[in-house]
């Protein structure tokens, strides 16, 4: 079971990513882009995501994962149940939804720094 404490140090780390808060909810952003946002109560990820698969994501685990609000729809942005994720699966999304937003060469510095992958 994930928790909001499990990724917050690592979002905070990740090269150009800061953390803000917005109507008291963290949000991790990268310049101006938000990759992770969680809700008012911390139990709901969102995250960065590609649109082309997120269907296939919610439809795969429909339990843990869940299609954004219908206004989101229209951007790379999918859900996820913070209590159905294992720590490191929720750390594994969060570098990957890092990914979309900073250029290939910090993506591939930061694999070749952490080649186990963000633990």
């Amino acid at each position: 079971m994930a928790v909001i404490g499990d990724v917050r140090a690592l979002g905070a780390g990740l090269e150009r990513s800061y953390p803000v808060y917005v109507h008291g909810r963290l949000k991790f952003r990268v310049g101006q882009m938000v990759y992770v946002a969680f809700s008012l109560d911390e139990s709901v990820m969102g995250f960065a995501f590609p649109k082309e698969e997120r269907a296939a994501l919610v439809g795969g685990d429909p339990r843990k994962f869940q299609m954004p609000s219908a206004s989101d729809l229209r951007f790379n942005w999918v859900h996820a149940d913070l209590a159905s994720l294992e720590p490191a699966e929720a750390r594994e999304l969060v570098v990957d939804a890092w990914r979309m937003v900073v250029p290939q060469k910090l993506s591939r510095a930061y694999d070749l720094a952490h080649p186990d992958g963000p633990g």
